[in-house]
């Protein structure tokens, strides 16, 4: 019988969990000292502890990892989100002891995971990457660069994501200190340090392409998402499709997605993402997430599909493409974060006892806490998922505004009034959204009305 080791934590764990025992799959989960009752911890057929609660003596930890996947007789590997899932090195050492790994090749994740390196594949694929720079080697190149591209310029990290790396730029003035801001963040990161430049694009869209890999140069694309409701570049709601966009632009993205991940012959599910330039009608070529993504729930919600156990079925060989996928309606989802959030929008880490937990019925959660459980201050503060569907934008954002002012939450702050906000603010509902608009005018109404 297939077993499968959870490399991870949290609702993604969970889900993991879910997924594979919905396919009769055994799980087996390894756990920090942190999460030994940890929700997901009971809820997978055995858990081993890792290690310390600090994660680079227990998540981030590849050696023990394998040790106790290998330890307890697991077929397969689901690496989730964050953490190793996107470390090739990683990937290679699960492939090296014999498990199958629930996510794309080796290979394929050193060709796509490298901003730069997939920049100069979607150029020879004919993908619109829009100008940026080459990795940048001092403060003079830097410089050189920025004028040739026009500020503001935006830095970008090579390696990684999660805004790591990322600073605005507005004249040459901040250039050396923004840079080398950026590239300390990024060794400290992801032990790469290199930078790049981008024009800063101040009216945009975050679109994302769902999609997922055959290994044999087949691609599924799921249709688009919106990210556009940032802080500080994490994204705090996403929905699907980007109705925003309009129609054609959003189908080439999709057959851009397909022909990038189809010319590496992709395996799994897998995110291509893209800036839509709402001033110009233009889109760029950002970047390939190679994993599943935090906001995959929307995706599914609107495709009625399981996309974790698509992950889990091809890593085992036991997936069969469904003959006809029909999109439906429109989903919306935001992340519920343990942090206290002032009245001038300041966040704060609240970690601690949920003590009430009363979330909204009839609607989708993911999560991995309930009453009675701890949150640890060591791991990223997200606790919660709440995603809605409707058959339109307008029905899904009243079931959000419903369900948020419906969840409950005792013995931690959490940012469930922060998000209230965000759901009944006029733009939101009009969807008059770019990625600066939660950092510009929304908080701009949250600091006057303080």
């Amino acid at each position: 019988m297939p077993r499968l080791f959870v490399a991870n934590r949290g609702e993604i764990a969970c889900r993991i969990i879910a997924a594979a025992q919905a396919l009769g799959i055994e799980t087996v989960v390894g756990v920090s000292e942190a999460d030994r009752d940890s929700l997901w911890a009971r809820a997978a057929n055995r858990a081993l502890v890792l290690g310390p609660a600090p994660a680079r003596q227990s998540y981030l930890d590849g050696r023990l990892l394998l040790h106790a996947a290998t330890a307890s007789g697991c077929t397969a590997l689901h690496p989730g989100y964050g953490f190793l899932s996107e470390n090739a090195a990683f990937a290679q050492g699960v492939a090296d002891a014999g498990l199958a790994f629930c996510g794309p090749t080796p290979a394929q994740m050193a060709a796509v995971g490298d901003k730069l390196a997939a920049r100069a594949l979607a150029r020879t694929l004919g993908v619109e990457t829009g100008q940026a720079s080459d990795a940048l080697e001092d403060a003079g190149a830097a410089a050189s660069a920025a004028r040739s591209l026009g500020y503001p310029v935006v830095t970008k990290a090579s390696a990684g994501g999660g805004g790591r790396g990322m600073r605005v730029v507005q004249a040459e003035t901040g250039l050396a200190a923004a840079l080398a801001a950026a590239r300390a963040e990024a060794e400290a990161a992801f032990g790469d340090g290199r930078i790049y430049l981008e024009p800063f694009v101040e009216s945009a869209r975050h679109v994302e392409v769902q999609a997922f890999g055959l290994g044999d140069g087949r691609v599924i694309t799921l249709g688009t998402r919106d990210c556009s409701i940032q802080r500080r570049y994490q994204k705090l709601v996403e929905e699907a499709p980007a109705v925003a966009v309009p129609e054609a632009a959003r189908a080439d993205m999709e057959a851009a997605a397909a022909r990038l991940l189809g010319a590496i012959a992709y395996r799994g599910a897998g995110t291509v993402e893209f800036l839509w330039d709402a001033a110009r009608g233009q889109y760029r070529f950002l970047e390939v997430n190679a994993r599943i993504q935090v906001e995959h729930p929307v995706s599914e919600m609107v495709w009625g599909i399981d996309l974790v156990q698509w992950q889990i079925a091809l890593a085992l060989g036991r997936f069969e493409p469904p003959a006809r996928l029909v999109p439906r309606g429109h989903a919306i989802e935001v992340r519920i974060l343990a942090e206290a959030v002032d009245a001038d929008g300041g966040f704060r880490p609240a970690p601690g006892r949920i003590t009430g937990w009363q979330p909204p019925p009839g609607l989708r959660l993911d999560s991995g806490f309930a009453a009675g459980c701890q949150v640890p201050p060591f791991y990223d503060s997200m606790v919660a998922k709440l995603i809605v569907a409707a058959p339109t934008r307008a029905l899904a954002v009243a079931r959000l505004q419903a369900g948020l002012a419906d969840f409950r939450v005792e013995g931690i702050a959490t940012s469930i009034p922060f998000l209230r906000r965000i759901a009944g603010h006029g733009d939101f509902i009009a969807n008059r959204l770019s990625t600066r608009w939660l950092e510009g005018a929304f908080m701009a109404g949250v600091r006057s009305a303080a």
